[in-house]
């Protein structure tokens, strides 16, 4: 049957999950599903990746098969496709069907279905039998749990695989779980929170290891000088849950990235939990070993984007309220306006507030203050923004050309867009109202003045248009982080 039909009834059944779901949770997993094709009863979804996959199959089994009867009879059938991605990361229209391994029997005679497969343990040949197990120091710190990690659009995919790992490490194929992003946005608070919560859940019935990479590196150069390659080897091989972080400084070490690549192998044979954290993706590391990068890419890669607006002003409020201090919102929404490269900068500007409230004795800090204080710490940002971006912008979400907004066409369409062009121009650049006016077809001072003092009338009154300035500043803003 055609793709037209698969869609109708997938969009069919959308309605009826949407209905028994949060939305947040039908916008995170359902929403980017595609139909695929529709054929003998049996509706093919297409799903981004493999995980995303394991995770319908774990929490939404029930949901996927109901609303497949209702809308297909006791007879439909629903089979998944992964969008399959190529070494030279280039994505490839193939899709494959699922499952990539064995599995134990599906769970539904009428739903194809699969449930996860779980490697056989092998016995370690490093540990003796009878002996008990060295007790091995963690090395993670207690404060890094979910409950602190504030989820956003920017880490959802990464925080939900991490606590899927966390409930059942190393029973599933995002194994390796490789994460990464640049610095201080929540790796390392992340992968030692699957850590902390698996030695919670489980009792210390499984042992967890967290390391640096370059602590590793010491300390694998240490067991060479003292002939003691065996025990260290033994060490790594022995643990339940290994996280590594910075696993980047690997690179170039090549006796290090042997012996972590036989480490790896035993591991990930034994059916044991590999974390691997990096500030790249695996194929942008340099001079690491192939067939390590090609192990990267076994389970599940993850990355941390920079956190949006709403994501930073929620990890400032749990700051706060942390350290039991409470801001005006306004004073929040400055710093998650000014501060957005990463967590770190954001949780750096409430500690600098904090520290002035207690050294100087204030009861309480006003936006001035605020603005007084953190003066220092805010780049300016204006002198990355520049008016024909402002321009583009905005004629991208009107839906025309930006040189539109130069002519001299009156539509009032046109015409209020330009004037939005122009307030953004003057409110988020250096620019006089003499440049604005040169960059708009080369308008008269005049008419800039005009045309801001339009919009902030409106803004007054008109709450759609405060959406839509909003939206073009977010816009904006992030593109030249």
């Amino acid at each position: 049957m055609s793709i037209e039909q698969a869609t109708l009834v997938w969009q069919e059944c959308l309605d009826i999950i949407r209905d028994n779901i949060s939305y947040q949770k039908f916008k995170s997993w359902f929403e980017p599903i595609k139909p695929y094709r529709l054929e003998n009863q049996t509706l093919t979804i297409q799903v981004p990746t493999q995980f995303w996959y394991e995770w319908l199959e774990q929490h939404y089994y029930n949901v996927l098969r109901s609303a497949i009867h209702k809308v297909m009879g006791q007879d439909g059938k629903l089979e998944y496709s992964v969008v399959v991605e190529k070494a030279e990361d280039m994505l490839d229209n193939r899709t494959i069907r699922l499952p990539q391994h064995p599995t134990p029997p599906i769970k539904d005679d009428q739903f194809e279905g699969h449930v996860a497969y779980y490697p056989g343990q092998v016995q370690n040949p490093y540990i003796i039998p009878g002996i008990q197990k060295k007790k091995i120091n963690s090395n993670l710190n207690p404060g890094y749990v979910f409950e602190k990690f504030i989820e956003g659009d920017c880490n959802r995919l990464a925080r939900s695989a991490s606590l899927a790992i966390a409930e059942n490490p190393g029973s599933s194929s995002f194994n390796p779980f490789f994460i990464y992003g640049g610095t201080g946005l929540g790796k390392t608070h992340l992968i030692q929170s699957i850590g902390n919560k698996v030695k919670h859940d489980f009792n210390g019935e499984k042992t967890v290891l967290y390391i640096t990479s370059e602590s590793f590196t010491n300390e694998f150069v240490h067991a060479i000088r003292n002939n003691r390659i065996s025990e260290f080897s033994a060490l790594y091989r022995s643990v339940d849950v290994l996280i590594i972080d910075d696993i980047q400084f690997f690179s170039g070490k090549e006796r290090t990235q042997e012996e972590f690549f036989h480490i790896f192998n035993t591991l990930h044979q034994e059916g044991k939990q590999i974390i691997l954290s990096s500030d790249r993706a695996p194929k942008d590391i340099p001079d690491i070993q192939e067939r390590l990068i090609s192990r990267f890419n076994w389970g599940l890669n993850a990355d941390l984007q920079m956190p949006e607006f709403e994501t930073r002003y929620a990890i400032l409020e749990r700051k706060a309220n942390d350290n039991g201090i409470e801001f005006d919102p306004e004073i929040l929404e400055f710093i998650a306006m000014n501060f957005k490269s990463n967590v770190r900068d954001l949780e750096g500007a409430i500690i600098k507030l904090l520290a002035m409230s207690s050294l100087q004795g204030i009861d309480r800090i006003d936006l001035a203050l605020a603005k007084k204080i953190l003066k220092d710490m805010i780049k300016d940002t204006k002198s990355n923004i520049s008016i024909d971006s402002i321009q583009n912008h905005v004629a991208e979400y009107f839906g025309f050309e930006s040189n539109k907004l130069k002519d001299k066409t009156r539509k009032q369409e046109v015409v209020e867009a330009r004037q939005i062009a122009m307030f953004l121009a003057k409110k988020l650049t250096k620019s006089t109202f003499k440049t604005i006016g040169l960059h708009f077809g080369g308008r008269d001072h005049s008419t800039v003045i005009h045309a801001i003092t339009t919009v902030e009338d409106r803004l007054s009154t008109n709450s759609k248009l405060k959406r839509v300035i909003k939206d073009l500043e977010h816009q904006i803003e992030l593109s030249t982080i």
